[in-house]
């Protein structure tokens, strides 16, 4: 077995004088080492460590280390010489023996250690502490600093680990063990039960759970009062939408030629102004499975009250991150809601539910897509608000009656997207209020770039513009660079356009309904086109056109090529989105089968009915 010896090493090392080196390390002076003390013998007397005291280490072979003042280094230099003088030269000196007798305090302490099979050797002061000695352990056998360990002897008794521990011989060696993990968990949990005990006494002294409860119990007052008012506020909108359609009555029965002006005038500078004292709706917690069917597709928009749909996009943009991006206040986005829910008129078709039906398909194409990590968060939020914005104040007739009736709409926007711009102009002067911006903490450059964006999407919601936007997308999908500004611009007027007239996508039982709307505010317009010498549309004349007929031509010359382009750049819209198309435009051309079978059918026999009439 290899010997080595190992020795702890001083804390502090100031060099001495070299004649002071010479008198306190003779050549006869013995190898010794000892660790710092903080108690020091002098004579007879035991002294304290002073701040004043400095360390020595003498270096001979091994190293040995005593707090001492400066004023005493030449009462220490003798002492060594006198250690190791001959027995006459003590008789010469009572003070040289009587500090060579108090020398014998510091004689060093070793114990001999196995370390893989290996002798070590450890020598320490009587006057280490503990964990001096436990780190000296650790080092010497190969074990990090701050381990937690334990001293065995070779018959697997427990040695203490201090300075009074007894000595051993190199035939009879330790062995430091590392604790296992077991054994500290004991501790571990007795500090968790000292830490629940101080929780615990913590939470009486400041009695923070009859403080959790009583904020609790306001918090459920407040939302019942919430709730009721809101209950008030549906009741309110119902008698205003009976105002509305008693007036919408009255004007069409009236006759004669009527404009359509818009909602607001604004030459009296006046703005689009929400109720002020409009509580926020009634609180509605959605579960798991709306959360999951929200970003699908195939959701069905005809099941939910106005709050509830209002709920559901404050979710949305909470969900995409929208509020913590654009930092708004989660109160505004409420109002903002309310405000833009009050400014869609109550149409067959362009109404609120449109509103959220194209922005629950934008929401869902964005997970569908993934166009979380294609595009950037403002991005999402320019799709999400122009899809909520896109139709706001519609009145019901489109921009062919507008530019045809000369409107003040119409004349306002010199013939160009009238209603795409109207729309723009409303949720502008929404946000422009104080209680409704929702980006009033974005940096005014920053505004107006989402500003100009928003702008962009609602003005392509023009069918005018169709032919002219798909184009242009088409000859960038086959080398589309998501860096590239100019094709990512290009892409969200492609998605909103995809979302405004998306109904056939969804399933039969919802999208059918959404066809009887439009025909509805189709034959309002065209009976008004009538009454007033306008030209009327082929498509909406009632006495032309069926379900079948309009249907068709829309589904296989617009939803189907745009939305194939689109499959080109995400393909997995395939299933979920382009064959629903493909599907529904089977299914009416069946529908215009039959329907072409029965005309034909009743014209044979009012043939046969007026030939038999001649006969007789």
């Amino acid at each position: 077995m290899e010997h080595q010896s190992l020795v702890a090493p001083s804390r502090r090392t100031p060099h001495l004088h070299r004649s002071a080196q010479r008198l306190l390390s003779p050549p006869s002076t013995p190898s010794v080492a000892i660790l710092n003390s903080s108690r020091v013998s002098r004579g007879s007397r035991l002294r304290r460590r002073q701040p004043g005291d400095v360390t020595f280490v003498l270096r001979r072979g091994e190293a040995a280390g005593l707090a001492l003042k400066p004023s005493n280094l030449f009462n220490f230099a003798h002492q060594c010489q006198s250690k190791s003088a001959s027995p006459r030269e003590h008789k010469r000196s009572g003070r040289s023996n009587i500090m060579g007798s108090s020398s014998s305090s510091y004689a060093p302490k070793a114990i001999f250690l196995d370390v893989d099979g290996k002798m070590q050797k450890v020598v320490f002061s009587r006057h280490c502490s503990p964990c001096d000695i436990k780190e000296l352990l650790c080092t010497s056998s190969n074990i990090p600093r701050n381990t937690a360990i334990m001293m065995v002897d070779p018959e697997g008794a427990l040695v203490s680990i201090d300075p009074t521990m007894p000595t051993n011989s190199p035939n009879s060696l330790y062995k430091v063990v590392p604790l296992s993990t077991g054994q500290l968990g004991e501790k571990e949990d007795m500090f968790q039960n000292v830490l629940s005990q101080v929780a615990e006494q913590f939470s009486r002294a400041f009695r923070i759970n009859e403080l959790k409860t009583e904020v609790t119990n306001r918090l459920a007052m407040l939302e019942k009062r919430v709730e009721l008012e809101g209950l008030k506020v549906v009741e309110i909108e119902k008698c205003k939408n009976d105002l509305r359609k008693l007036r919408d009555e009255m004007t069409s029965r009236s006759g004669g030629r009527i404009n359509c002006p818009c909602k607001y005038n604004f030459d009296d500078g006046k703005k689009v102004t929400p109720r002020r004292d409009v509580p926020n709706y009634p609180k509605y917690t959605l579960s798991q499975e709306t959360v999951e069917a929200l970003k699908k597709p195939t959701f069905d928009v005809w099941h939910w009250e106005h709050n509830e749909m209002l709920s559901c996009l404050e979710y949305m943009y909470h969900d995409l991150g929208l509020v913590k991006e654009f930092n708004m206040n989660p109160i505004t986005l409420k109002r903002w809601l309310l405000a833009i829910q009050e400014n869609y008129r109550n149409n067959p078709f362009h109404n609120f539910r449109h509103c959220f039906c194209v922005s629950q398909m934008m929401y869902g194409m964005i997970h569908l897509c993934n166009l979380q990590e294609k595009l950037t968060l403002t991005d999402m939020g320019i799709l999400m608000t122009a899809a909520v914005c896109h139709d706001l104040d519609h009145p019901g007739y489109n921009n062919t009656y507008q530019i045809n009736a000369r409107t003040e709409l119409a004349v306002r926007y010199n013939d160009i997207s009238p209603l795409e711009n109207h729309h723009c102009a409303v949720a502008f002067q929404i946000i422009s209020l104080p209680e409704c911006n929702i980006f009033a903490n974005v940096d005014p450059e920053a505004f107006k770039q989402i500003r100009q964006a928003i702008i962009t999407l609602i003005l392509a919601t023009d069918m005018a513009r169709h032919g002219e936007i798909l184009d242009s997308f088409k000859q960038k999908v086959d080398n589309f660079d998501f860096t590239n500004e100019e094709h990512v611009t290009c892409l969200k007027m492609v998605l909103i356009k995809c979302c405004d007239i998306s109904n056939e996508v969804r399933p039969t039982e919802v999208a059918e309904p959404w066809v009887d709307c439009l025909l509805e505010e189709y034959f309002m317009q065209s009976d008004r086109e009538k009454s007033e010498g306008l030209p009327v549309a082929p498509f909406m004349d009632r006495d032309k056109v069926t379900k079948p007929t309009a249907q068709i031509g829309f589904i296989k010359f617009v939803l189907i090529p745009m939305f194939e382009t689109v499959m080109k750049l995400f393909p997995q819209i395939e299933e979920i989105m382009v064959q629903p198309l493909r599907d529904s435009r089977d299914h009416y051309e069946e529908l215009k089968q039959i329907d072409d079978a029965m005309t034909e059918a009743q014209k044979k026999k009012t043939e046969n009915m007026s030939l038999g009439g001649k006969k007789k």
